[in-house]
Parts: C-alpha cells; structure tokens; sequence
C-alpha cells in the first residue's frame, strides 16, 4: 500500500504510520479498523467547517450557517472528495467486499475520508487536521456562497435563467491535466442568449462546473 498519494492530498505526513493504516482499514479487513477514528473525525470535520464559514461569514446567523455547514459536509461531498485523491486504491478490504466492489461504494469511501482526519488529529492535533479539512474541502469551501444560503452557484445560475425565462447553461469539459489521483478539470460554461462564456477549474468536473457556473452567475446578475 502506497500512502503517499493520500498524504500528499492532506498536506500532512504522518509520525504514526500505525494511525493512517488503521483509518484506512475497513472493518472487513480485520479487528483494528477506521469505525472509532470514523467517529472522532466526523467531529472535527463538522468543528473545522463551522469554524470556516464563521470566519467567511461574520454577518451571517446561525440558521443560515448551519444550513450552509450541511451543504459542505455531507456524504455525497465525503465520497467525491474521497475520489478525488484516489482513497478507494489505498483502503484495506476484506476478500468479501473486495470483490462486490467496497472501494467504489460511496458509504464506505465517506466514512474512511473522516477516519482519515480523525487519525490527523489523533496524529498531529487541531491546526494539523484543520490544514488537512481546507486543502481537501477547498473547492468545496470556494465554491460555498453567501448570497443566498444553502444554495450552490449552479442553482442559482439555474434560477436566475429561470426567472428571465432561458434556457439552461451549457457545460463541457474543456480538458483534463494531472495524474489519475490529483486531476484537474477545466470546464465552460455557456449561455448563448446572454452572450457569457465562463470558465472554471476543480478537482472533480462537478467542483470544475461550479466555479464557472459562480462566474457566470455573477456576470448574469449583472448583464
């Protein structure tokens, strides 16, 4: 098992090698698995994410914090996240989930992203798990808006085009560059009616379209 990959998408090497194996290791695999640094890291995730949106934020309420803070951690966003460093080539399976196809199941690679920042913490405290949550939450965190909360910038474009009465947004990938553990994507956004051709850049072609989906919307706003 190479770890580096893993380590180079936290920002973070590990002085307890034991701790990275055990939060890579699926119950399935053996007695010392991820299942209490899954729990421990859920709390940090959640504390460091609060802590981002309050800094971002300062003149936002709690209700609307908090409904923004769901939008960033949830299980759709642990597992692309998860995806994008590549986490299913480096959990240790058991022969049985192995072959039904566990590194690719989104439960099992969203509790071993958290187990991953619990086993951070564990390892190197608060400010160590902290760099680790932004680096690998960045799109995720860039692409949180303040204008109208709980919502992404792809749904805002989306109704804003609604509201004059145009069609959707057009998106494609523009290209793809890096190694299959650390890509990026470049994708366009068009709007033929409004004359807007946008461009954005992420991790995952879903982080990739909403950056140009906020560019988009902002110059929408505007047109």
């Amino acid at each position: 098992m190479s770890d580096s990959p893993i380590t180079d998408a936290l920002g973070y090497s590990f002085h307890d090698a034991a701790l990275l194996r055990q939060a890579l290791t699926h119950r399935s695999h053996g007695a010392l698995h991820n299942e209490r640094l899954e729990f421990l890291g859920d709390g940090v995730l959640n504390c460091v994410v609060a802590e981002e949106l309050f800094r971002r934020f300062p003149q936002m309420s709690e209700g609307d914090l908090s409904r923004l803070r769901a939008g960033v951690v949830n299980r759709q966003s642990l597992c692309e996240c998860a995806q994008n460093i590549a986490l299913g080539e480096h959990m240790r399976l058991g022969e049985g989930e192995i072959k039904s196809g566990g590194a690719r199941r989104p439960s099992i690679l969203a509790d071993t992203m958290e187990a991953l920042i619990g086993a951070v913490f564990l390892d190197g405290g608060y400010a160590a798990a902290r760099g680790a949550v932004v680096m690998v939450f960045a799109d995720r965190l860039a692409t949180v808006g303040g204008e109208t909360p709980g919502k992404d910038p792809k749904t805002l474009l989306q109704e804003l085009l609604q509201g004059q009465h145009l069609p959707l947004p057009q998106y494609s990938i523009i290209e793809t560059h890096g190694a299959a553990h650390n890509q990026v994507f470049r994708v366009a956004c068009v709007i033929p009616e409004l004359g807007i051709h946008t461009e954005g850049e992420g991790a995952s072609r879903r982080s990739a379209e909403q950056a140009a989906a906020r560019r988009a919307y902002e110059l929408g706003i505007h047109s």
